[in-house]
């Protein structure tokens, strides 16, 4: 299976949690807004494998933990 890159994840990941935050918010433009987040949505689920964005959402930040928590064990190892 192939895995996304961390970096390119965690920004997925940031930016469609600020585009839904603010579309709650009501601002404007959100006509715009709401497509990137669609697309967002799309990206998330392609790279984590799943086909809902809440679960890709979910893999997304397990997929990060994982990643950090290797990377932490690397370097104290």
């Amino acid at each position: 299976m192939l895995m996304p890159h961390p970096a390119m994840l965690r920004r997925l990941v940031e930016e469609y949690q600020t585009l839904t935050t603010r579309e709650g918010d009501g601002e404007a433009g959100a006509g715009r807004s709401d497509l990137w987040a669609q697309d967002l949505a799309c990206a998330l689920c392609v790279s984590t494998g799943t086909r809902e964005v809440g679960r890709a959402v979910e893999t997304a930040r397990r997929l990060l933990a994982a990643w950090h928590d290797s990377e932490s064990s690397a370097i104290a190892g």
